[in-house]
C-alpha cells in the first residue's frame, strides 16, 4: 500500500498564518518535502514551517525545479523529482509537500500532481488549503478586493501591453502576479489610464522581509520574484 502524498499550503509568509490543519499536517507526516534552492539556502516555503518542525525528527526531502523553458530539461529535471517523492511513497511512506500560498494556485505542487498521478494513479493525493499572498496582501494593504457584483481577476502579469490594459478596464479589481519582470510596463499603462494612485505593490507579504512600495518610486526598480500588484479601482 503506497503513502500518501499531500499538497500543505503553509500562507503566504507569517508562520502564524498556517492553517491548524496544515499543521497537524506537518506534526504527523513522516517526510517533509520542501522546494530547494540550488545554492542550498532555505526556500521560502521552509522557512515558513521552520518554527513548526524539527529536521532531525522527519525525513526532510529538499527538491530541486528547474527554472528554464528547455521542454528536455524540464522533463529530465521533473522526472527525477517525481522518482524522489515516489521512492517514498511505494515504501508506504506519507509524504507532506509544503508550497507557500495555496498548492492549487499557481503553485508548484500542481505539476507534480499530475505528473504523479499519471505515473503512479495507485496514490492518494490531498491537498490542504493555504492562505494566498492574495489574501495576505488584501489584508496588509487593507484593501477589499470584492463586494457586491464586482469582478475580480488575478493575472500572471506579462509583456503584453494591451492585454495588461484591457484586464485593468475589464475588471473592478485585478491582482497581479509575477508583476517584477515587467514593472515598467505596468506603470505605463496605470499612467495612461489615470490609475497610478489607485495600485498597490508588496514584495514577501506578510513575512519578515515584507516590503510596501511607494509606487511613485517604483520606476526601473528591482524588485524580487514574490512581488505582487493590486488594482483596486
Amino acid at each position: 500500500m503506497t503513502g500518501t502524498l499531500y499538497g500543505l499550503g503553509v500562507g503566504p509568509g507569517d508562520p502564524e498564518l498556517l492553517t491548524i490543519k496544515a499543521f497537524r499536517k506537518l506534526k504527523e507526516t513522516e517526510v517533509i518535502a520542501y522546494p530547494k534552492k540550488r545554492k542550498g539556502s532555505k526556500s521560502y516555503a521552509h522557512r515558513i514551517i521552520d518554527l513548526y518542525i524539527k529536521p532531525e525528527e522527519k525525513e526532510m526531502l529538499g527538491l530541486v525545479f528547474p527554472m528554464t523553458k528547455d521542454p528536455v530539461i524540464l522533463e529530465r529535471e521533473w522526472s527525477n523529482t517525481v522518482n524522489q517523492v515516489w521512492e517514498y511513497l511505494k515504501k508506504g511512506k506519507d509524504v507532506a509537500f509544503v508550497t507557500e500560498g495555496d498548492p492549487l494556485l499557481y503553485s508548484t505542487f500542481i505539476h507534480m500532481m499530475k505528473l504523479m498521478k499519471s505515473r503512479h494513479p495507485e496514490v492518494n493525493i490531498q491537498t490542504v488549503p493555504g492562505i494566498s499572498s492574495i489574501n495576505g496582501a488584501a489584508s496588509r494593504l487593507g484593501i477589499a478586493l470584492a463586494e457586491g457584483d464586482d469582478h475580480v481577476a488575478i493575472v500572471p502579469a506579462r509583456d503584453d501591453y494591451a492585454e495588461m490594459k484591457r484586464v485593468i478596464i475589464e475588471n473592478d479589481c485585478v491582482i497581479f502576479i509575477k508583476v517584477a519582470k515587467v514593472m515598467d510596463l505596468m506603470l505605463d499603462v496605470l499612467r495612461e489610464l489615470d490609475l497610478v494612485d489607485k495600485a498597490s505593490v508588496v514584495t514577501k507579504v506578510t513575512s519578515d522581509e515584507e516590503i510596501v512600495w511607494d509606487i511613485h518610486e517604483l520606476d526601473r526598480a528591482e524588485l524580487e520574484y514574490l512581488t505582487l500588484m493590486v488594482v483596486r479601482k
